[in-house]
């Protein structure tokens, strides 16, 4: 009992959790095989995210290092971490005083044999987030840099948690995660009210709080340590991996990731079970939990599983079996066990021809939905000019901590620049007596490294919805543009809002947020025709940049105005709409001007408004990145 008996550290006991079941035992399976890959929480606030995944630390068995033995650690890593803390990097210390290469372990090295939490993981640069899951799924970790070539252990339990609507992972990352669960908070009272009463007593006395739950926690751990045991003996058998391949194929998983996931899993459930064998029990769990976030290829898309269509999928799997099959049955690789039309489409859907929206309504509705989106595509890179100091992105040119170095400085920079270092040294060689042998270093010598990447940036678009864009179906091609667009601002990790214009007033569709899939599903209820008041518009995107401004001072602001420029409302519509575009330009805003004006005649206004902004400007049809490759820089 002593290798599993919990250490009490004042945290909350795993078993007193209320309710999350499913979150429960993704950990518990994750604890058993690390090699899953790691658990992705996601959910909103105050749903005990955090408090489970610390609680499941105490259960993990006591590890043996060269110190001895001690309990499992629990390691946090910070939103704001670099990669070198988290790898590890170059003892600079000991290569200054001692003139000898040193590694200096990262927090992937103290997590090993324990749990690695990483709050709003969404929130931390891609990049770090690839280096987290390799070393999850691999259980150790390759330093090649500064010189160095190291390798160590790394086998620990991935927890990353997050709120979708703070943003979401890139489908890349998310198929990174082993398994992932959506928790919320309950709705039954009875649950709600224990829920409560449990965090009040815990709170009025940690200690003999914990001590009500100790045997069952003590339970808990020994069971987790009896499976691990178990595990290598568990059998899989070829008709439960053909079930496994054949729910995969059903849902159409890409590459063969999610099929190892499924049966890491499965087989670790069968020995959470005691048993000696995966069942059709098993790989059922373990699809619940790794491959509801394997089904988004699309940032928009959304996240969850289809409990019909897994009953499908493992009906026919039985049914593969029971035929002595060799091969899947044929289907559409797009739409699973399901017909296309069941599975993909909605009859409520404006956008569906056949649905009772009947497509397009005619244009001479003062007032209707905006219909179906158009042709989507890969925009042109839209990008504020100069460089910034933002959060880490992809968009325009920034300072930060990561990416090449351009130069050198005396004072503090992100890292070491070896080279001005160096050259620093070299001129104060003959001074220091040095003739021969090694370089002789001083703390004077010293050079940071700046070093230049990529920011994210604020999108604000301005959607021109009025009745003259409604025309001609322009309207269809503008929302299609403006989900690639919001595409786009996804990949490029920035925050958006939407404000769209039309009638007589603006309406801000969407506060700035990372959550871009919010964006593209309000845009989907927008409402079209009336007038075009483009100067209430500019001045409301204004008002958003000064807002957000005082809440991030470092991220930029783009303005992206997608319209035909006839602003109508009055004598003087057009120009008080030029009036504000002047009022947003002093703002020191960047800008573009996406002109949607088709037909024969144009009337050149976009490309005026462009102008007052000081801004860029595009014509929508030139918008794809398939046209005349470049970037459309806006000026400031």
């Amino acid at each position: 009992m002593d290798q599993t008996r919990s250490n009490f550290s004042g945290g909350f006991p795993f078993s007193a959790v209320v309710g999350q079941e499913r979150l429960r035992l993704a950990l518990v399976l994750s604890a058993i095989h690390p090699g899953i890959g790691g658990v992705l929480v996601r959910g909103e606030k105050g749903t005990a995210k955090s408090t489970v995944v610390r609680a499941l630390t105490a259960l993990l068995p006591v590890v043996s290092d060269e110190d001895g033995t001690r309990p499992a650690r629990l390691v946090e890593l910070p939103v704001g971490a670099t990669e070198d803390r988290v790898v590890g990097s170059l003892d600079l210390e000991k290569v200054l005083r001692d003139g000898e290469r040193a590694f200096q372990p990262g927090l992937l090295a103290q997590a090993h044999q324990g749990v690695l939490y990483v709050d709003e993981v969404n929130l931390l640069h891609d990049h770090l987030v690839d280096v987290l899951l390799d070393a999850a799924a691999m259980g150790r970790v390759y330093i090649e840099r500064d010189g160095i070539s190291h390798s160590h252990d790394a086998r620990f339990v991935l927890v990353g948690t997050m709120n979708p609507e703070e943003g979401e992972l890139r489908p890349q990352l998310l198929d990174r995660f082993g398994l992932a669960v959506d928790v919320a908070a309950s709705r039954d009272l009875d649950v709600r009210m224990e829920v409560v009463r449990r965090r009040l007593d815990f709170e009025r006395d940690p200690s003999r709080f914990a001590e009500r739950y100790a045997d069952e926690d003590a339970a808990l751990a020994a069971n987790i340590l009896e499976a691990r045991n178990r595990l290598d003996s568990v059998e899989l058998d070829d008709i439960e991996l053909r079930r496994i391949a054949s729910v995969c194929a059903s849902f159409d998983v890409d590459g063969m990731r999610g099929d190892l996931v499924l049966a890491r899993t499965a087989t670790a459930h069968a020995a959470w079970r005691g048993a000696d064998a995966v069942t059709a029990e098993d790989v059922r769990v373990a699809a619940e939990l790794a491959l509801p976030h394997r089904r988004r290829r699309d940032p928009f898309d959304e996240p969850g599983l289809d409990e019909k269509q897994l009953d499908d999928a493992l009906r026919q799997a039985d049914e593969d079996a029971e035929a002595g099959s060799e091969q899947p049955p044929e289907q559409d690789p797009r739409t699973g066990p399901e017909s296309s039309r069941g599975a993909d489409t909605d009859p409520d859907d404006p956008g569906d021809p056949d649905g009772p929206g009947g497509g397009t309504p005619p244009p001479t509705a003062p007032e209707r939905p905006a219909g179906p989106i158009g042709t989507q595509f890969a925009t042109k890179l839209l990008q504020v000019p100069g460089v910034g100091e933002g959060a880490p992105g992809r968009r325009s040119r920034s300072r930060s901590s990561r990416g090449r170095a351009v130069r050198s400085t005396v004072e503090q920079g992100h890292g070491l620049h070896l080279v001005g270092t160096l050259f620093a040294a070299a001129g104060q060689q003959a001074a220091r007596g040095r003739a021969t042998g090694r370089i002789i270093l001083d703390s004077a010598d010293l050079r940071g490294a700046i070093r230049e990447g990529r920011e994210s940036n604020l999108v604000v678009f301005v959607v021109d919805a009025s009745g003259s864009m409604a025309a001609r179906d322009r309207l269809s091609a503008v929302t299609g543009a403006v989900v690639s667009l919001l595409r786009d601002a996804y990949q490029r990790r920035d925050k958006v809002a939407v404000i769209t214009v039309r009638g007589r007033s603006t309406e801000l569709v969407l506060p700035p947020t990372s959550s871009v899939d919010i964006a593209v599903r309000r845009l989907r209820g927008m409402k079209t025709g009336g007038k075009t008041p483009l100067a209430e518009g500019f001045l409301r995107a204004r008002e958003v940049v000064l807002r957000e401004r005082l809440r991030d001072p470092q991220r930029r602001a783009l303005v992206v105005a997608l319209t035909d420029g006839r602003a109508t409302g009055g004598k003087d519509a057009l120009h008080r709409a030029k009036v504000a575009a002047g009022l947003l330009a002093e703002t020191v805003v960047a800008s573009v001007v996406v002109d949607c004006e088709t037909g024969m005649v144009r009337l050149g206004l976009a490309s005026e408004l462009a102008r007052l902004l000081r801004g860029g400007y595009v014509r929508l049809e030139e918008l794809s990145a398939q046209q005349v490759a470049g970037v459309v820089r806006a000026a400031a």
